[in-house]
């Protein structure tokens, strides 16, 4: 900074000037900075501007890494499957990245399945303003250590803690919608809903809703899933179908699944064992990814606003750094049903 004021003739308050506030420096002044900028090879330090302001402009993102093989699979065989491979954190990865950028942050994402969440939301949170955190991802007593000093917005699962921000999407009412248009406008009885891990907050009100669904239309209401799987991926949907199809008695009418990616791994086993889907079976899923629109038959699902749901985290991030006294808010995002051609629709 000093060797681009001393090249272009002004303070260095200019030259700050000239990269926090550039309109306040006059256009032809601004220019000769960054001019002289270029020419020296001058990039601000954002660890330098963190030193002197104790900030570091930057939001972080913490969340179990459940990679999909065969989405990764779809992605690098076909380079325009990128979008249709998303899947739930890719989207809130979008959703977050779009908001950091309106408020002038970046976003720094750290990804966690093996090697300890503890270790990993230690190294995030003395590199960041404030983070966002999937349910699930970092023990309950570490996220109240660090909330003490940074904002914490919770994603997804149930309030843990009361003093941080929490935001949830309708899940309970969204599987129960999803599953009385199955037996009220399809007539579907014989229901085969597939869970996954029972520490999976999102999937176990997805199956409350299942069973209030049933319990409403005086069907049997089931104390566990029919089948739970531990990754919820394409994979485990598949083994799950064929399971299903496999099991003595009656088949069932639909199999309702607890995610999207699970629902479309069905649908392929489903045309392998010859089962045509919806005239044989019905099939649902949750979450609403891209992939639920192109994949053949089209998927029913309940689509939740994953993007907002990055989107809106930032936002209270942003909200709780510019008056970290006010009120902690817990927000349920509303979700929608989407009729399609898995269950019978158009």
């Amino acid at each position: 900074m000093y060797d681009v004021a001393e090249r272009s003739g002004v303070s260095i308050a200019t030259v700050s000037r000239v990269y926090r506030n550039p309109d306040s420096v006059r256009a032809q002044t601004r220019e000769r900075v960054l001019e002289a900028a270029r020419e020296l090879g001058y990039v601000p330090s954002g660890n330098a501007r963190g030193l002197a302001s104790r900030t570091t402009g930057v939001l972080g993102l913490c969340f179990p890494d459940y990679a999909d093989p065969d989405a990764e699979a779809d992605a690098e065989n076909d380079s325009g499957a990128d979008d249709a491979a998303m899947l739930y954190s890719d989207q809130i990865i979008r959703g977050m990245e779009r908001a950091a950028r309106r408020h002038g942050y970046a976003l720094l994402i750290a990804a966690s399945l093996q090697g300890g969440p503890e270790s990993l939301v230690a190294k995030v949170a003395g590199r960041v303003d404030g983070f966002a955190v999937l349910a699930q991802t970092v023990p309950t007593e570490d996220l109240e250590v660090i909330s003490r000093r940074l904002p914490v917005v919770m994603l997804a699962g149930p309030r843990e803690i009361d003093h941080l921000d929490h935001l949830v999407v309708a899940n309970a009412a969204g599987e129960r919608e999803l599953t009385r248009h199955l037996i009220e406008d399809h007539g579907l009885r014989r229901l085969a809903f597939v869970g996954g891990d029972p520490d999976s907050p999102d999937a176990e009100a997805r199956f409350g809703g299942f069973r209030e669904a049933c319990g409403d239309a005086g069907l049997p209401v089931p104390d566990a899933p029919d089948l739970r799987t531990g990754m919820m991926t394409r994979a485990e949907g598949a083994r799950a179908a064929e399971t299903l199809l496999d099991r003595g008695g009656e088949r069932p009418d639909a199999m309702v699944f607890a995610n999207d990616q699970m629902a479309v791994g069905a649908l392929r086993a489903l045309e392998r064992r010859e089962v045509r889907v919806p005239e044989d079976m019905a099939v649902t899923g949750f979450d609403g990814i891209p992939l639920s629109r192109i994949v053949r038959p089209s998927l029913t699902t309940v689509r939740q606003p994953i993007r907002q749901l990055g989107e809106q985290a930032v936002e209270l991030l942003v909200q709780r750094l510019a008056d970290p006294s006010r009120e902690p808010v817990s927000l349920e995002l509303p979700v929608s049903l989407a009729r399609r051609a898995s269950c019978g629709c158009g």
